[in-house]
């Protein structure tokens, strides 16, 4: 597929899927919880965890909660104190998008983050497949030093937005890593690698794993209005995991 190694990073959600992806071949995980909503904090005993079982790469999710990007003054300070905190677990680095209430890059509490993370890796997130001006705001990312941005080109997959994002690397001209995220699986994978030109990849590779524990009510729910399956949650499938490492080379 390409004549260099691709870097192939999986989104988990839990220890055991770090090991998992690790064994699969991975390069690099991002650790969060509450896939189902994008990606959520993960706990600090999950960091730990997780530090403790793999030797590859792990990058914290910082999120404190669903439902957009731009923060009250509260919840950024969780936000800062999850930073200290997950990195104090070795951590590699951390990946956070905050956003001002117009959808722009919120320039003043990103500094304050990366300047939190110090010398660790600092990703900018999807967030970023949101902002009115994607250039001006890749722009505004290389200045404040973020190491990497995760896009899908603005729109609802990698594949679709492979020419956007192939744009972004253009634009990036090396300084700043751009990670395409968003959709990408064994069917579109070769598609996306090709047309953006991209050395590395961003995926969550999950099939859902039964939890019986809830079989005798299934009347009984404890999710909101998504109403997941009470008996099945997504756990890293090894062997998609292998397999993209493979077609990656």
């Amino acid at each position: 597929m390409s004549s260099g190694r691709i870097k192939l990073e999986i989104c988990t959600a839990s220890a055991e899927d770090c090991a998992v992806a690790e064994a699969g071949g991975a390069d690099r995980v991002e650790l969060n919880c509450a896939l189902m909503l994008g990606g959520l904090t993960p706990s600090l005993g999950a960091v730990r965890e997780a530090r403790a079982a793999i030797q590859i790469p792990l990058i914290a999710m910082i999120r404190p909660r669903a439902g957009g990007f731009c923060y009250s003054a509260s919840e950024f300070k969780v936000m800062q104190r999850d930073v200290e905190a997950l990195l104090a677990e070795q951590a590699d680095g951390i990946a956070f998008g905050i956003l001002t209430p117009q959808g722009t890059v919120d320039l003043e509490r990103c500094r304050q983050i990366v300047k939190l993370a110090a010398s660790r890796q600092v990703v900018f997130h999807r967030a970023f497949d949101v902002v009115p001006e994607p250039l001006v705001a890749l722009d505004q990312l290389i200045e404040l030093g973020i190491t990497r941005v995760m896009t899908s080109g603005q729109e609802a997959s990698a594949y679709n937005g492979a020419a956007t994002i192939a744009q972004f690397l253009r634009h990036a001209a090396g300084r700043i890593e751009v990670l395409p995220a968003g959709g990408i699986n064994r069917f579109t994978l070769a598609d996306v690698v090709s047309r953006t030109g991209c050395d590395q990849v961003h995926a969550s590779l999950s099939a859902g794993r039964k939890d019986r524990s809830v079989a005798a009510r299934p009347q009984v729910s404890f999710g909101g209005a998504l109403k997941p399956p009470e008996d099945e949650f997504p756990a890293t499938d090894p062997a998609a995991v292998a397999a993209m490492r493979q077609a990656l080379g």
